[in-house]
């Protein structure tokens, strides 16, 4: 699957995206989220408050708690702020 990192997400992982093979028992954009953290300390930066990053499956906004399914592409982002 592809996985896209926008903005301090893909500061603090140093890509902007990447293919995984996902293990079975990740199925939630909450799963991933779990699992991408436990890949290394860049991760576990990244992703240190699960809660805040949104999630797009297949290029729509999704709920952490909404199944992934067969999706191509998930992509990952902070917040965004307005100015």
């Amino acid at each position: 699957m592809k996985i896209l990192y926008f903005a301090w997400v893909r500061e603090r992982i140093g890509m902007p995206e990447e293919e995984i093979a996902l293990p079975a028992e990740v199925s939630t954009p909450a799963d991933l989220l779990a699992f991408l953290s436990k890949r290394g300390p860049e991760y576990e930066s990244a992703f240190e408050r699960p809660e805040i990053i949104r999630v797009a499956v297949d290029q729509t906004h999704v709920d952490h708690d909404m199944p992934i399914g067969d999706a191509r592409e998930i992509a990952l982002f902070p917040p965004m702020t307005g100015g």
